[in-house]
């Protein structure tokens, strides 16, 4: 069992960065306030801890429920792999046509306060219905599948989270010229885009 400790931990690092690096407006918020400094360690810690608890829970939760039901593994796997599949061309169309600018630009609302900084990540996170499907139900059942190993999946992928937001955050200040180009977005939105659309279909053909 402990020679596979490693593999499982990897392989939730791997799925949750996965996951956790496609796009969205709690990314873009991440960016603008590491890119201009302000209340970046707040909004890395609310990030990396609200994705650690949902995590958690997913796995505890799918977990007990695969013991019990089976059966509900192929359900999960189905509705998990079709979820992927449309993430994943939803990632494509974007690197198609990206909009990158307007995205930044809409989180313009937001001020140099703490305060307005943490009220506004604790929105983009707990009140966008993806983080759920990405974390307590997509996780956590890929998790169950590694049986006695799912929870160090688990911290696997809580580590991607919080490298991910930490490097977003706290890198955005040294890539900020590169950032802002259009074409590194849609590099980053390709490389989403294949991911997703190869695990969708993994996923899908392992559950059927």
């Amino acid at each position: 069992m402990n020679s596979g400790i490693l593999p499982a931990a990897v392989a939730g690092f791997g799925t949750g960065l996965s996951l956790i690096v496609a796009i969205g407006a709690q990314n873009a918020f991440v960016l603008r306030q590491g890119a201009r400094r302000q209340a970046v360690l707040a909004v890395v810690g609310i990030c990396a801890a609200s994705d650690a608890l949902l995590i958690a829970l997913g796995v505890a939760g799918l977990g007990a429920l695969v013991t019990a039901y089976p059966a509900a593994l192929t359900a999960v796997g189905l509705a998990g792999g079709g979820f992927l599949l449309c993430y994943g061309a939803l990632a494509a169309r974007r690197a198609l046509r990206p909009a990158v600018a307007q995205g930044l630009s809409a989180q313009g609302a937001a001020t140099g306060s703490i305060r307005t900084a943490v009220l506004t990540c604790l929105a983009m996170t707990w009140l966008n219905p993806h983080v759920y499907l990405d974390t307590v139900l997509l996780l956590g059942s890929v998790a169950a599948d590694r049986g006695s190993l799912r929870w160090v999946f688990g911290v696997g992928a809580m580590t991607a989270s919080l490298v991910w937001f930490a490097g977003l955050g706290y890198g955005a200040r040294l890539l900020g010229g590169v950032l802002s180009r259009p074409s590194a977005w849609r590099a980053l939105d390709t490389l989403v885009a294949v991911t997703m659309l190869v695990m969708g279909g993994t996923l899908l053909v392992r559950t059927l």
